[in-house]
């Protein structure tokens, strides 16, 4: 569904990724995992189409994305932090973001699921952060595309809102739907992840399921083997550089 292949991009001096080459499939969820620095925030924004490549490839649905701008109608995006103009009311902004896309918006079961019905004609600026946080995903999930990207989805969210969060992402998936994910709560991603692509230095240092990572790390918990794989680079920096399992 997402093919990026030799895909490299550099600001300045500052080599951000490196020859990255990966298969995202639909019926899927993948979580893209990595430290801060490593290439995460940039892989996904070149999939936006909002930084361009150095090099390399990308194709959605197999057609090259380079010079392309209807193909993000098939992708919704979470960002890490909802900002929204603070003076909107909640109904007022998802109206306003339906005006602004050609595909079918189904918002209500949505607002529903997450217990928005109290808060539609309330300003955002007036709304806690986990409030926000649930009308980002509304915003997010109400458009039934293929591919949902979604950066840090459980930010402030009480453990009910977490719970419907990860029931949907399930629906979502029996639709044949590909998940991207990016989280740094490593037992969310556990629970929740078919594949893992660990990034370090631009490089995609590891490929595979959750369970292999931890038997190769010989760890009980995807956090435990993470941190081993990261300390044995840190040793031996030239050690398993583009590990694939």
């Amino acid at each position: 569904m997402i093919s990026i292949e030799h895909l490299s991009k550099s600001f300045g001096k500052n080599t951000v990724l490196r020859d990255v080459s990966l298969e995202l499939k639909a019926a899927n969820i993948s979580a893209i995992l990595g430290p801060n620095g490593s290439g995460k925030t940039t892989l996904i924004k070149s999939i936006l189409g909002m930084v361009i490549p150095d090099q390399g490839t990308i194709s959605v649905q197999g057609q090259p994305i380079r010079g392309k701008h209807k193909y993000r109608d098939q992708i919704d995006y979470l960002s890490q932090i909802a900002r929204f103009p603070e003076n909107l009311k909640v109904r007022e902004l998802l109206r306003m973001i339906q005006d602004l896309r050609t595909r079918k918006a189904y918002p209500d079961a949505l607002i529903a699921r997450f217990e928005l019905e109290p808060f539609m004609e309330t300003r955002l600026g007036h709304l806690s952060g986990g409030t926000r946080q649930k009308v980002n995903l509304v915003q997010a999930f109400m458009y039934d595309s293929p591919i949902i990207i979604l950066d840090e989805p459980t930010s402030g969210l009480d453990p009910v809102a977490t719970l419907r969060l990860k029931e949907l992402i399930l629906k979502e998936r029996e639709k044949g739907k590909l998940i991207l994910i990016t989280s740094h709560i490593m037992s969310f991603v556990e629970e929740m992840a078919e594949d893992i692509v660990f990034l370090l230095d631009g490089h995609i240092h590891f490929e595979g399921s959750c369970d292999e990572l931890k038997e190769k790390y010989h760890a009980s918990q995807l956090e435990t083997a993470i941190a081993r794989m990261m300390m044995r680079t840190e040793n031996n920096p030239h050690h398993e550089q583009n590990i694939q399992i």
